[in-house]
C-alpha cells in the first residue's frame, strides 16, 4: 500500500497531478479541494494517497491531509460509492459543508452534487451520520484548502480546461457548460472550477 508521496509537483490538471519521486512519476487523483491547495509545478509537495487495485488498473488517489483521505475511505465503504464519486463528493463541497449536510439531512444539498441521486443521499445521510460523532479531526479542520488558489497560470484555453474537468467530475457536458455560464473566464482554471462547483452547491447552478 502506497500511503504518502513526497516530492516535486510536475503537472496539476483537474482532476489530475503528477508527481516526480526520485525520477518516478506518480499519476494521481485528486478532489478540487486538494489541488487548489497544491503549490505551483516545480515545488516540493506531499500527499497522502489510496491505492485502489483493479483487475485492470492500479489507482492512485491523492489528498492534502488525513482528513481527507478518512472521509474518502469511509464513503468508499458505503454501497453505491466508489472512488470516483466519493472523488466528487469531496470536490463539490467542503469537509465541514459535507458533515453539516449529514447531520442536518439535507438530501436536496446532496442531489446537487454529481452522480449523487435521491436515494444515494439518503443512504449517505443514514451511514455516515452517527460516524462523525466520532470524528475529532473534523471538528479541528481549519478549512484553509479553499483559500489557496495560486493554481495554474492563465491559459488561453482555460474555459475548455474547466469544462473538460468538470466532465471528468461526473457532470454532464451540457450541465457543465451551463455551471460555467457568466462566470470571470479570466481566472485560472482551478478557480474557475471552484467557482462553478460553488455555484452549484448553493442552487444557481444546473440540476441534473
Amino acid at each position: 500500500m502506497i500511503g504518502r508521496l513526497s516530492g516535486t509537483l510536475l503537472e496539476k490538471q483537474p482532476p489530475l497531478a503528477v508527481i516526480d519521486v526520485h525520477g518516478v512519476g506518480y499519476e494521481i487523483e485528486a478532489s478540487m479541494n486538494t489541488l487548489l491547495a497544491l503549490p505551483s509545478p516545480g515545488e516540493a509537495v506531499h500527499l497522502y494517497t489510496h491505492l485502489s487495485v483493479r483487475e485492470d488498473a492500479h489507482l492512485l488517489y491523492g489528498f492534502i491531509d488525513e482528513a481527507e483521505r478518512h472521509l474518502f475511505r469511509e464513503l468508499i465503504k458505503i454501497s453505491g460509492v466508489g472512488p470516483r464519486l466519493a472523488l466528487a463528493i469531496l470536490s463539490g463541497m467542503e469537509r465541514e459543508q459535507f458533515m453539516r449536510c449529514v447531520t442536518e439531512e439535507d438530501s436536496k444539498a446532496l442531489t446537487r452534487l454529481p452522480g449523487v441521486g435521491r436515494k444515494t443521499a439518503d443512504r449517505l445521510i443514514v451511514e455516515m451520520r452517527d460516524r462523525f460523532r466520532h470524528w475529532p479531526e473534523f471538528e479541528q479542520a481549519s478549512g484553509s484548502t479553499s483559500a489557496t488558489e495560486q493554481a495554474l497560470p492563465l491559459e488561453a484555453d482555460n474555459y475548455a480546461d474547466a469544462e473538460a474537468a468538470l466532465v471528468a467530475l461526473g457532470y454532464k457536458p451540457t450541465d457543465a457548460a451551463r455551471m460555467l455560464t457568466g462566470l470571470d473566464t479570466t481566472q485560472p482554471t482551478e478557480a474557475l472550477i471552484k467557482s462553478a462547483l460553488s455555484q452549484q452547491l448553493t442552487g444557481r447552478g444546473s440540476r441534473h
